[in-house]
């Protein structure tokens, strides 16, 4: 899946943290990792995932990207954006804290690229009417499309713009 978007090795990093299991290690650990990777490539645009997602593990990498990233002086980072994911960003729960949009990414000339990519990820896909099905994927890039005026769009929340 990386492979077909372009992502080379060197700009992997895997850690031996447990899955589905995030919220039983310290946030500071989670901070430090991110901090580490931050000292290591000096990204200035953050893609985390949304704050209010039902997965628990999305829940604590939004909260230790807050904190490894927070606002000081000489900080490189200018934007962070929160992406959803289906199946845990619209299962979040009642709480009013549901994903609004605010920023829209035009994908109509990677669109193929991402729905060959997805389907790479064959761990992931689920049968329909499961949101993360094939179709739903493709209903999604086209409901965030069609919500912007384009055909094929990815829908992001923003998180802090510094301009």
């Amino acid at each position: 899946s990386l492979k077909i978007i372009g992502v080379k090795k060197k700009n992997i990093i895997f850690n031996t943290l447990p899955d589905n299991a995030l919220d039983s290690i310290p946030l500071i650990k989670i901070t430090k990792i991110l901090e580490d990777i931050k000292s290591l490539f000096r990204p200035d645009v953050i893609y985390t995932h949304f704050g209010n997602d039902l997965n628990v593990d999305h829940r604590a990498a939004y909260n230790a990207t807050l904190v490894a990233f927070r606002p000081q002086p000489n900080e490189n980072v200018k934007k962070i954006f929160c992406f959803e994911i289906l199946s845990s960003t619209e299962w979040s729960g009642s709480n009013n804290l549901s994903f609004n949009p605010n920023y829209f990414v035009n994908i109509e000339k990677f669109y193929k690229k991402k729905i060959a990519s997805v389907k790479a990820y064959k761990t992931e896909i689920k049968k329909e009417p499961h949101s993360r099905s094939l179709k739903n994927i493709e209903n999604l890039a086209g409901f965030r499309g069609m919500s912007c005026g384009v055909k094929y769009a990815e829908a992001f929340f923003v998180e802090r713009i510094i301009d």
